[in-house]
């Protein structure tokens, strides 16, 4: 909750690319200002100076603080004035209490600006992010951006792979992510260039990249090619296709390593480094995830509260007297959840995180259900390590209840 006592206007703003529509009142529910304003810092300033000499404090309210919020909340904190944020689920909710159902950027303004003056309780605070923390928000989001990319082309891939020669795909597909497979693709497109390029040739290629396991790579390529004798209509379309789909592939890869490393580099510097990674299962990327999403776990009174937010806090689902279980919750940050379940399953080499696992497929739990149960669990500690500032320790299996 954020304490508006101090607060004498406040300046609701609708953000957008190229202009924003900002409503101010004062704390008697008076409109001072009511106007677009365009996403430029001395516009912005100019009107931000203007109310704070005319009526005090100002407070600026925004919905959406990242992106094309930030500029906003930048010129307002280095012209004195007080932020926060309204949630865009929150706003919407409160959206329904007021007249009118039509989606304008006034309209919006102005709700934002009076659920500030009368539901203080609804705002957020929003904390002045290091340089560390807003490098590693910008670089994540964009390996989050490389990996989707790299996902949908490899699907591509694989799919035309199943389409011209099924057997040859059992092969590659599961190693579509290694730089020899990729080689061998992007330089024989098809299944007739494989087989034509020859077992030396193929060695010759794969073995600087792939030194353990050159020979089995291309055995394997060389056995699949006997168990298909047709050729498939829209080979030769395929052969033009599959070089340039797996040189794509091979780029995303290699801007997802540069980026790892400067992720690595970053996450070193914060201070929260060693207390996350000293976690089973918490590698760069995820410990990057939790480190922008959570800090340290001071923006959560519980560990209840941040199991909530990432949406690992089960839902029960009831009507009237029947009720039908929980389930697992479909709110909540989807990135940080999905960090969360990848470091339990990356946990599964600890003791204490394989026993509570185990002990919940004995329960009859699917692979899954077990995962985001340990996960949770998994919540608590963390928060724990963050509130206390101490390093994971490692209990023996039979301490897990």
């Amino acid at each position: 909750m954020i304490d508006t006592d101090d607060v004498d206007v406040f300046l609701g703003l609708d953000v957008g690319k190229g202009e924003h529509h900002g409503t101010a009142m004062t704390r008697a529910g008076k409109r001072v200002f009511d106007k677009r304003l365009p996403n430029s810092e001395p516009k912005m300033r100019a009107v931000l100076d203007k109310l704070t000499a005319k009526h005090g404090t100002v407070l600026v309210v925004v919905d959406q603080p990242a992106s094309i919020g930030a500029l906003p909340l930048a010129v307002a904190r280095d012209a004195g004035c007080r932020v926060a944020c309204l949630p865009g689920l929150t706003m919407r909710r409160i959206a329904d209490l007021y007249p009118g159902e039509a989606k304008a950027d006034a309209r919006d303004a102005a709700i934002i600006a009076d659920a500030a003056r009368t539901m203080p309780h609804t705002l957020c605070g929003i904390e002045l992010a290091d340089e560390t923390i807003a490098e590693l928000e910008m670089i994540v989001g964009f390996d989050d951006d490389l990996a989707g990319e790299a996902t949908r082309i490899a699907n591509r891939l694989r799919g035309l792979l199943t389409q011209i020669h099924p057997h040859l795909e059992r092969v590659l597909g599961p190693r579509l992510d290694h730089p020899a497979v990729l080689a061998l693709l992007e330089r024989f497109g098809s299944p007739a260039a494989l087989r034509k390029a020859g077992r030396r040739r193929l060695l010759n290629i794969a073995r600087p990249l792939a030194p353990r396991m050159f020979e089995r790579l291309v055995e394997d390529i060389l056995t699949a090619f006997d168990e298909q004798t047709v050729v498939v209509p829209g080979t030769e379309a395929a052969a033009l296709i599959v070089p340039s789909l797996a040189g794509s592939l091979r780029a995303v890869l290699d801007q997802r390593k540069v980026l790892e490393k400067r992720i690595q580099e970053l996450l070193d510097e914060h201070p929260l480094s060693k207390i996350l990674t000293s976690m089973p299962g918490i590698g760069t990327r995820t410990g990057a995830r939790v480190l922008i999403d959570v800090g340290d776990a001071s923006a959560f009174p519980t560990a209840a509260h941040l199991a909530s937010y990432a949406g690992l806090a089960p839902a029960t689902r009831s009507s009237g007297s029947s009720i039908r279980g929980e389930q697992p919750s479909r709110r909540g940050n989807k990135q940080l959840k999905r960090a969360f379940f990848l470091a339990a399953f990356a946990s599964l080499g600890d003791p204490a995180s394989r026993a509570y696992y185990d002990k919940k497929i004995g329960q009859g739990k699917r692979h899954t259900q077990a995962l985001l149960c340990l996960a949770r669990r998994r919540v608590d500690v963390l928060f724990a390590m963050l509130r206390d500032g101490t390093f994971y320790e490692s209990r023996p299996a039979t301490a897990v209840s």
